[in-house]
This record gives C-alpha cells, sequence and structure tokens, in this order.
C-alpha cells in the first residue's frame, strides 16, 4: 500500500479567529525567544475547528506510534477519520510518515478493541461499569495488602507508555502510591543498558547523545536500522531521507550489522559483524585511537575524568583476539578507527543490537568512549544532548555537578538481581509469582503492556499469572497478557486524548516542541486515562475508590507548583503558589501539568517573567509545532555527576570489560540468533490492523543460502528452532542479507493463544522468539534480557504435524 515514505499533499485547512485550550483564551501570537521559529500564527486545531462546507475538518496530530513524532494531517467528518497523511508543515517531519502513521482510522474503529471495563469470572468476561471495576480491585487489592504487605503487589509498564501523554504523566504517581520495590518494565528488553552508560557518565537517566545527523560527516551505527524502526533512543522524522541528506552533501554512513539490513543497502559500507560482539570492536577501535596518537579531547578536555584509567584498560586489548571474536579484520577496525578520527564531523550511534547482548552496557558506554575520544562529544556534527522545553533532569538545579546515580539500593527477593532506576529485570518476574516467601507477588497491575508475548520466560510467565490472587490491566485489548487479568480497563481512544512527546522530545536530534488537541470528545462510557491512572492511584494510596480525581487532581499539580517555586534557578522562584495556580486554570488533566512544565521549562515564558516565552497556549496556537532550533553545546552544565565531569572510565565498566576480554575465543562457531525490525510492524501491540499485516508472510526464519543448502532445505520449508529453553517452527527464507552462521526471527509475533480477542493477530499469528530465551542470562549491569546472539539449533521439519 506504502512505500517507505508516504508524500503529503498540500492543503492544510487553517481558520482564523480564537481557539479555546483548556479554558484559556488563545491568540495566535509570535514567539521569538532562545531561537523559536514560528511557521505560522494559526490558531489550534483541535475539537473547537469548525468545519468545512462538506462537513469535514482538517486537524493536525503528532502520531503516536512510534519514536518518530512525525505530524499528521488528519481530516475529520464528525468523529469519524476520513483520511491521514503527512504534514508538510510541521517543523519537524515536513511531510514524512511511514505506514503506520496511516492505520490511527484503523486502530480507532478496530471492532476487537476493548471499549467497557470487564471483570473475569472463570473463563468468561462479563461487562461492567467503572464503579464495579474500580470498587473489585479496591476490594481485592486490601486484601492482598492485609495478607501479605505492599512489596506483595507488582506492576509492570509496556513501550505503548512511552507515546501517550497521560501515562507520562500520570504513571509516575501511580507507581510511587503502591509503596512496592517491584516494579518492572519494558525497559529491560529493550533499551536500559544505555540508560545505565548513559548515569555513569553523564549523572542521569536520559543524558543520552544524539548523533546531530543534520551536520554530520561521517554517521557510524551500531545494531540499527532506522530505514525499518524510524530511529530509536534517537527522534528523528524522515531518518532515511536525513541519511540520504548525509550522503548527498558528501557525508559517509557506514553500518555494523549482523544482517545486510536496509539501511545498510543505502549505506556507504556494511561491516558484518559476529552477534553479540560489538563491545570488542568498539573496545579495539578505541585501542587504536590510542596506540595510534588519534586521541583528541578537544573541548571535552578539562570535564574528562578518568583518562589514565581508560588507557589502562585499553593497553590490555589484544586486537588479533578482537577480530577473531567479532569477524572484523584488523585492517578494517584499524580503518574504521581512523576514518573516524580524520573525519570533521562524526557520530557514533548505537541502538537494540547493542543493547540486546551478554555485554550491552559496556558496549553503549564505549559508543560515546568513541565519541569522546574524537573530539566529536557535545560538538554541532557530533553526538549532542537535547534540550527539551519541558526541562529535564539535566537541567534541573545548579547545572554541572549532582548526585549522579546509584543502583543495586535493593535487591530481587529471589535471584537478588540490582534495582536499576527503581526496577528489577522483567526477566524475573515470574519467579517472584511463584516462588513462596515473605514479598512474594500475589497482585499485578499492568499498563499498555504484553509481557507474556514480548519477554522471555512467557509461559512460565502465563501460568505465574493464572495464580495471583489480583491481576488488573489497562489495555485496549484482550491479549496474550491481559486475558490473565480479573479485571480489565480499556484505555481511551488515541484520538480523544491530547499529545505531547515528554519522553521522546527529550532524545530529538533537533529541538522542537508540538502539542496536539483532542480531536474527538470522550465516548459515553468512555474514561480519561489519566482519570483511569489516577483512581488507582487512589486506590492504592488506600483511599478507596470513590475518591474525587478532581480534587486530587489539583492537590498533586499544586505540589508539583511549590516543587518549581522552591526550586532554586527556577522560573518562578519565590512566587506565589496560588497566582500560578490560577493561571494553569481549574480544567483537570495532563495539560495542565504540561503546561506548568512547559513554562518553567528553558524556553518557557515563566508565568509572565518572559512575556516572549512557551506555554500551552503558545503551542496551541501554532499546530505544525515550533522549531527550537538545532542542538547546541551543553556541557559541562548538562552534568549531573558528583564529580562534576565525565566519567569516562567507570569503575564498575572497567571491570566487566576487563572480564569480558578474558575470556577465550571460541573453537567452535555455532549457529546463533538475531531479531529483526519490520517497517509495518511495532512489537506485538500493531498486529491486529489488517492493512499492516496482510500481504507477505513477515514472521520467517531467515537464512544465509549456504546455510540453508547444508540443512539441505529450500524456501518456504518449515524449520524448526532450537535451543535449550525451547523451540519454535517457521518458515525458512533464504537471504544473501545474512551472516553465515546468524539466522533471524523478528520480535512481538506469536498470537495463536487461546483466550485472546485479536482476530486479525491470529490469523497473521507468527511465532513468538520469546520461548527460546530463558531467563537466566542477563546483561549483569542492567539487568537487560540477552536476546541477540544466542545459541540455536535448526532441523528441517519434515512432517510439520509433529
Amino acid at each position: 500500500m506504502f512505500g517507505d515514505r508516504v508524500p503529503a499533499d498540500v492543503g492544510i485547512v487553517v481558520h482564523e479567529g480564537n481557539a479555546t485550550c483548556q479554558g484559556v483564551v488563545i491568540t495566535a501570537q509570535n514567539c521569538h525567544h532562545s531561537g523559536m521559529t514560528l511557521t505560522d500564527d494559526s490558531t489550534a486545531t483541535g475539537m473547537d475547528q469548525s468545519e468545512s462546507p462538506h462537513g469535514t475538518r482538517t486537524v493536525m496530530r503528532t502520531c503516536p506510534l512510534c519514536e518518530a513524532t512525525c505530524g499528521l494531517e488528519i481530516t475529520m467528518r464528525g468523529d469519524e477519520v476520513m483520511r491521514i497523511r503527512g504534514d508538510r508543515l510541521d517543523v519537524f517531519s515536513q511531510g514524512f510518515i511511514c505506514p503506520k502513521g496511516s492505520t490511527i482510522k484503523q486502530l480507532d474503529a478496530d471492532p476487537d478493541r476493548i471499549r467497557v471495563p470487564m471483570i473475569r469470572e472463570g473463563e468468561v468476561w462479563r461487562e461492567v461499569s467503572w464503579k464495579e471495576a474500580f470498587d473489585e480491585i479496591d476490594r481485592r487489592l486490601r486484601l492482598v495488602h492485609d495478607a501479605h504487605g505492599r512489596d506483595a503487589v507488582g506492576a509492570y509498564v509496556g513501550n505503548p507508555n512511552a507515546h501517550n501523554l497521560d501515562a507520562l504523566l500520570y504513571n509516575g504517581a501511580f507507581l510511587k502510591a503502591l509503596r512496592t520495590k517491584n516494579v518492572f518494565s519494558a525497559s529491560t528488553v529493550d533499551q536500559m543498558p544505555k540508560q545505565v552508560s548513559a548515569g555513569l557518565m553523564f549523572g542521569t537517566v536520559l543524558s543520552i547523545p544524539v548523533a546531530d545527523i543534520d551536520r554530520t560527516d561521517h554517521l557510524m551505527l551500531f545494531g540499527a536500522n532506522p530505514y525499518e524502526s524510524n530511529g530509536s533512543l534517537m527522534t528523528a522524522p524522515d531518518f532515511p531521507g536525513r541519511l540520504e541528506a548525509l550522503r548527498a552533501r558528501g557525508g559517509r554512513v557506514v553500518v555494523v550489522d549482523p544482517r545486510r539490513t536496509k539501511t545498510a543497502d543505502h549505506a556507504d559500507e556494511h561491516i558484518p559483524i559476529r552477534p553479540g560482539t560489538d563491545a570488542w570492536l568498539l573496545l579495539a577501535m578505541a585501542a587504536v585511537l590510542v596506540e595510534d596518537g588519534l586521541v583528541d579531547l578537544g573541548r571535552m578536555a578539562p570535564w574528562v575524568n578518568g583518562m589514565d584509567e581508560l588507557r589502562s584498560l585499553l593497553a590490555t586489548v589484544d586486537l588479533a583476539s578482537a577480530s577473531r571474536w567479532c569477524s572484523v579484520p584488523t585492517a578494517t577496525i584499524k580503518r574504521l578507527a581512523y576514518e573516524l578520527a580524520a573525519a570533521p564531523r562524526a557520530a557514533v550511534y548505537g541502538r537494540i543490537g547493542t543493547c540486546l547482548q551478554e555485554h550491552g552496557t559496556v558496549a553503549s558506554w564505549l559508543v560515546d568512549v568513541l565519541n569522546i575520544l574524537t573530539a566529536n562529544l557535545d560538538e554541532p556534527g557530533g553526538a549532542m544532548f537535547t534540550s527539551p522545553a519541558t526541562g529535564s533532569a539535566n537541567m534541573r538545579g545548579k547545572g554541572g555537578k549532582g548526585r549522579g546515580v546509584k543502583f543495586g539500593r535493593w535487591t530481587s527477593r529471589v535471584k537478588a538481581h540490582p534495582e536499576v532506576y527503581g526496577e528489577f529485570p522483567v526477566v524475573t518476574l515470574a519467579e517472584e509469582i511463584t516462588t513462596p516467601g515473605d514479598g512474594q507477588i500475589r497482585a499485578l497491575f499492568t499498563v499498555a503492556g504484553n509481557p507474556v508475548l514480548s519477554t522471555p520466560g512467557g509461559t512460565k510467565l502465563a501460568n505465574a499469572l493464572d495464580t495471583l490472587e489480583l491481576m488488573v490491566s489497562v489495555d485496549i485489548y484482550l491479549n496474550e497478557t491481559s486475558r490473565h487479568a480479573h479485571v480489565l480497563l480499556p484505555g481511551s481512544r488515541v484520538l480523544s486524548r491530547s499529545h505531547y512527546d515528554v519522553a521522546l522530545y527529550q532524545l530529538a536530534v533537533r529541538n522542537v516542541a508540538n502539542w496536539s488537541a483532542p480531536v474527538v470528545e470522550l465516548a459515553e462510557g468512555e474514561l480519561a486515562e489519566w482519570e483511569i491512572l489516577l483512581r488507582l492511584t487512589a486506590i492504592a494510596q488506600g483511599l478507596g475508590a470513590d475518591v474525587d480525581v478532581v480534587s486530587l487532581d489539583t492537590v498533586e499539580l499544586r505540589a508539583q507548583v511549590d516543587v518549581s517555586v522552591g526550586a532554586d534557578g527556577s522560573l518562578v522562584q519565590g512566587r506565589d503558589g496560588d497566582e500560578l495556580m490560577a493561571m494553569l486554570g481549574d480544567v483537570p488533566g495532563p495539560d495542565r501539568r504540561l503546561d506548568l512544565s512547559l513554562r518553567t521549562g528553558p524556553y518557557g515564558d515563566g508565568f509572565g517573567t518572559r512575556p516572549d516565552g512557551l506555554s500551552l497556549a503558545v503551542l496551541a496556537a501554532h499546530p505544525h509545532g515550533i522549531d527550537l532550533g538545532p542542538l547546541q553545546p551543553r556541557i559541562p552544565d548538562v552534568l549531573r555527576t558528583p564529580s562534576a565531569m565525565i566519567e569516562l572510565a567507570p569503575t564498575t565498566l572497567v571491570e566487566h570489560a576487563t572480564a569480558m576480554m578474558s575470556r577465550h575465543v571460541p573453537d567452535v562457531t555455532p549457529m546463533v540468533l538475531v531479531g529483526r525490525r519490520d517497517l509495518r510492524s511495532n512489537n506485538s501491540w500493531m498486529h491486529n490492523l489488517e492493512v499492516l499485516v496482510k500481504g507477505r508472510e513477515r514472521c520467517t526464519l531467515h537464512v544465509h543460502p549456504d546455510d540453508a543448502r547444508d540443512l539441505g532445505a529450500r524456501n518456504g520449508q518449515q524449520i524448526r528452532v532450537r535451543t535449550t529453553e525451547g523451540s519454535v517452527v517457521a518458515p525458512m527464507e533464504m537471504s544473501d542479507t545474512m551472516m553465515r552462521g546468524v539466522v533471524s526471527l523478528p520480535h512481538g509475533w506469536g498470537h495463536a493463544v487461546q483466550g485472546t480477542r485479536q482476530n486479525v493477530a491470529k490469523r497473521y499469528a507468527g511465532v513468538n522468539t520469546n520461548v527460546l530465551f530463558g531467563t537466566d542470562l542477563v546483561d549483569p549491569l542492567s539487568g537487560n534480557a540477552v536476546l541477540n546472539g544466542v545459541t540455536v539449533e535448526l532441523e528441517l521439519v519434515t512432517d510439520p504435524v509433529l
């Protein structure tokens, strides 16, 4: 239906006059503070927009379905979506749209989407009122608390929460209200290694440098395939177009990956690498830089701590051994290091392929080590830090110094996994449910997550969930996980929520801000997700199911205002909290909280202190977004380490790298498995939309033709993939994009499960790769599951029945 990029047609409908946003009268205005560029002075295009003579209206919306944050132009007739196309006037995406962006209509109208609360009685689901659902949760949770204590409750937060303003602003209060150590999320099957390395080096969880792709001359990508993923931990709409522009201006793109991905096909060079060995290649490149006198710290020299320790580590690197580990010739390793050092402006970017391996945190650290050693950290065209409009942890308080990060403040009960950023590895969730003793999880809340399908040991977890005394899922689908819940609370329609990418704009390749108004009213019987989460918060606090959530929301907002008023260096330091509350209005929900963050953020109006600054009203008046300018150097102010320095060689990372290098290269190289992404797929939660899953089969096993011949298999034949943990059978697809000895299965499939209500997904079920992965193999520093480079055996299935 679509190519990789779908052009948008011109035809934006803009209406003049005033628009109302959360009770505030908004007029079009200019805003020139801190380099802000406004594309127009049009008013907000939300629910209040007048209709055309044809009975349609056009609204602007940021796509909430992946990290690219593309602008959408949506034509509505009443509450029905008529057409979706890219917003060419969007300041960030400029009309780019991928196939997922056009499917909000199908998602909104999906007949399988859960629309009313349900309670499970045995195997039967019964539709109930919101009151009955919350009363049942309150009753059951009190019983668990009384019998087993606070740590008998667990919570799992899934990937879609990162794209949901309600969840981003209200999940934190809910998790805090639970007062439990048993918190889990999709982070530990995804990006936790990068968050750990960033915290150790720079001081906060999201102090993650992103490649300044629009200005760089040389980009090295490790384990990243943005032509399919649209980018990750690096928000860059039209990532493919940006890469093409990089090459068109004479720059160079190098992709390091076991597969010749679509991104590699469009790069200047593809370097095949043995899965799970990126850390060896990165160490070897760093060693070449030091050994051959190519290190240049540039402007970072006064702010780097640990150079001597790093030199000592790199002096022990054996280039030949590293080459054997990663299957990259020593001459190539040296050339890559020299080219990186010689480039006028360069950046190294590592993503999920570097995170989902045994040494994921070490690899994530070494990506930034290379950026530092080549004078490319915090420099235009290098790896830089975003300055998000809502502020961030590395913008609060006095710049340049902070408390840093500390892990292992508590440990998991069964396997003693250390806590990382307040959560445990999700691979330990099942055993924390099934193992008796104090702190055994007896109640579980899942919010927009499907860990049975998306994490290792899913079968064990499914069995464990059936033993719980209470399980509550907030989800739009009855899926492989939520089918085990006692109470299912349906999330609201995407278009009934306002939208702002609080998390993703923290990692954007350009400083931008874009807010989307709700497009439709809540349907009869529908509850806003912020209210669902706030009511669960009240229940967790022991306030009961009938609490006045509007009053509770106001109380929590006032607490946030008081923090801002009392913070050193805040734009509103010392101001009257009552005055600020009055200026925020009396309409409850996430927009008041967002407005507070914007107005007290780095570009904010400070509630009148800087009249030309940013506020929600300004964003509402500019539905195509506001360009806040390119990334700017932020060191030393961005640092929040106790030393007030960049920690180049954190002790724990040096120790693990040393232990890694002490291992001998195996004599026999086994067959190993890697995952892959598809442009039309988004983990497990977009597979019930026919428009995205129809056509050629995507859940296939990619095998190099020579390996297929050794197996005696032909295209389309069924192959059993086996590990020590389990096996799956999938159709084989020969592909010369694969490195020999490496096979690939995509993540997020395996929908042939009884008890779900996802009819389309069942027809295109695929297989669940996570049954192949054990719960014991994790990156020890981050707790992230190891999902790449796992040893497998292949067997031709001659009788599929067996």
